[in-house]
Order: C-alpha cells, then sequence, then structure tokens
C-alpha cells in the first residue's frame, strides 16, 4: 500500500488533477496496481472532468453487487505547490487496491463486487455532472437496481489528533450512512471492534453535508457506507504527503474492510434503503470519544453530547431545534483532532 501512495503521490502524478498528464498516469498506476492484484480493470472516460473512473468485477453467483469506491484524484498542481493527496485520496485507493488482491486470492460467497476507483471528485466537479461517482450513477457498470451497497472511502490514512493521542482515539474511523440501510447499522455495529487496531464509529450520514462519492448514491436512494477519519490539519495543503500516514491503520481498514465485505457478500437479505436518521448514534460516538480523550474540554463536550442524547426520541432523532448544537459539538471534536 505504501508504495501505491509513493507511486500516486510522485512528481510525475503531480498531485493528479483530473483531466492533466498527472491524472492520466494516475490512472495508468491504479489500472496497473488493479492488474498485479489478480484482477481486471477497465476506464470509464469521464468526459465532464476529462478524466475516467477505473473499475474491476469480481462477479458472484448472487446476481447482486456490492460496489467499493474510493476517488484517485487530488487538487493537481496550483502555482509552484503540487498537492500530493496522500491522505486526500491516495491512501484510500491502496485501501481499496489491497482488499481487491484479498478478494481475488479467495472470492466472497454470494454477491459479486464491483471496485470503483473514481475521478472528478474534487473542485471544481465536486457535485457536479463531471463527478466521476455521478457519472457512473447515470452509466452504472452494474444495475443500480442490484447494487445492495456502496462503500466509499475518502481520508481514511491518518491517526486522528497530535502525538500522544490516546490509541483508541488515533485508531478511530468513522462509518456514516448505516441508518439508510435496513439491518445495516446492526451489521456495523457487530463488527465495529472486530481488528485490532481499527475502532469503527457510526455517525449520521446527515452529520455532516454530503462529503464524497456517497452522495449521487444516497440520492439514488442506493444503501451506502462513508468510512472517514475527518479532516485533518493538511487537508488541502502541500503538506499532506506520504510521512504523514498511518501504514499501520491503513492495514487494519484493509484487514476490517474485507471482513465485513465478506460478511455483507453472504447474507441472504440485502440492505432496504430506508430513510432513517440516527442522531445518537452520531452522539454516542462523541461521548465515547471525549471519554477516551480526556480533559477538561472533552468533559464538557462529553456532557452536551449526553445532554442531547437524552432529548433523542426512540427512534434515535433528536428535535430540528437541537440538531445545530450536535454539529457545532461534532465539528469542535474534529477540529481538536485535526
Amino acid at each position: 500500500m505504501k508504495e501505491l501512495v509513493e507511486a500516486l503521490c510522485s512528481d510525475e502524478c503531480g498531485g493528479r488533477g483530473a483531466g492533466t498528464p498527472g491524472g492520466r498516469a494516475a490512472r495508468r498506476i491504479v489500472t496497473q496496481a488493479l492488474r498485479d492484484a489478480g484482477l481486471d480493470p477497465a476506464e470509464q472516460p469521464v468526459p465532464g472532468c476529462g478524466g475516467g473512473n477505473i473499475l474491476a468485477a469480481l462477479p458472484g453467483d448472487a446476481g447482486r453487487w456490492i460496489v467499493i469506491a474510493a476517488h484517485h484524484d487530488h487538487l493537481g498542481t496550483i502555482g509552484a505547490d503540487v498537492f500530493r493527496g496522500a491522505d486526500d485520496n491516495a491512501a484510500a485507493v491502496a485501501v481499496l487496491v489491497e482488499v481487491g488482491r484479498r478478494l481475488a486470492a479467495r472470492r466472497p460467497d454470494g454477491r459479486g463486487v464491483l471496485l470503483a476507483a473514481f475521478d472528478g471528485e474534487e473542485p471544481p466537479h465536486f457535485l457536479t455532472a463531471a463527478m466521476g461517482s455521478e457519472h457512473y450513477a447515470r452509466n452504472p457498470a452494474v444495475p443500480l437496481e442490484r447494487t445492495d451497497l456502496v462503500i466509499c472511502m475518502d481520508l481514511v490514512g491518518h491517526a486522528l489528533g497530535p502525538a500522544g493521542t490516546p490509541a483508541p482515539v488515533a485508531e478511530s474511523l468513522f462509518c456514516l450512512g448505516a441508518e439508510r440501510g435496513r439491518g445495516l447499522a446492526a451489521e456495523v455495529d457487530r463488527m465495529a471492534d472486530g481488528e485490532p487496531g481499527l475502532r469503527v464509529r457510526r455517525a449520521d450520514a446527515e452529520a455532516v453535508p454530503p462529503l464524497s462519492d456517497y452522495a449521487p448514491f444516497w440520492r439514488r436512494q442506493v444503501p451506502f457506507l462513508f468510512l472517514t477519519g475527518g479532516r485533518s490539519r493538511t487537508y488541502h495543503t502541500p503538506e499532506d504527503t506520504v510521512d504523514r500516514l498511518d501504514l499501520a491503520k491503513m492495514k487494519a481498514t484493509a484487514r476490517w474492510l474485507e471482513a465485513f465485505v465478506r460478511a455483507a457478500c453472504a447474507r441472504d437479505e440485502g440492505f432496504d434503503f430506508c430513510e432513517n436518521r440516527d442522531d445518537a448514534a452520531t452522539l454516542r460516538s462523541i461521548a465515547a470519544l471525549c471519554d477516551e480523550m480526556g480533559g477538561r474540554a472533552a468533559a464538557s463536550g462529553r456532557t452536551l453530547a449526553r445532554e442531547l442524547t437524552a432529548r433523542c426520541d426512540r427512534d434515535g432523532r433528536l428535535p430540528d431545534s437541537s440538531r445545530a448544537q450536535m454539529q457545532m459539538l461534532l465539528l469542535a471534536v474534529e477540529q481538536s483532532l485535526a
């Protein structure tokens, strides 16, 4: 994984801007990495951004699919600065390829798996028709109606918090969107602590604005998960470099995701889309993080999180009048761990 991240962050890729020579170099590197992993990738041109999605399928025997995705583009070169994008999002692409390698070596039971390295996620293409995941959703390689789950990764390569942050906090990975699929939250909770070196913590998809490639699938009511570590202090800066990644956490993430995908592929039932909201899950995750962080500010955050949890109804929904408090608290926690 480190070698792939280094290649994607090289001078040859020049920040991997969509539609640039560096972006084309990145697509070649990702395509070759998937081939080396035992897959048969193909490029899906994305005319709107001048780039392309890289897709690789592992058919199953159930006629249904799970999609695992990460965007491979970044901000490119701005003036004299090369934006390497190690955490955003070369690390997730490396995890994607590693999971693909493991699944190709031993095919999962049941559903097929499609690996997708999307282009055009970064500005100015984000949330437009030129976005690679939006183009895919309009022109899917496998039918959306036969896609039971889409798992998107973004910003998964860094440890949370500065040096010295307690391990349970540093090892955290947020999982948004599980409440939108029937039975999906229970499956995530069942496996949340199943991999040493990783703590998967659920949060409601509406706790933050749409931030990545899951948005086109959400709009089309396809069940989804968004895995992320949130924005670090090097987010969208030239300092987002390979040396700042937590390789052990990336390795744990790949192992966890492989196990989760195998379990999801083998399920008898799918995850039917639903419009549930689970603010309580977000607040429980915030309270647990604050407990583990320690200190006076964290204690205040924990107290507020618990007060807000008590306001949730039996379905886990906060009153609309309290949701701004939750979002401000979540932002404060993210900033303290950047």
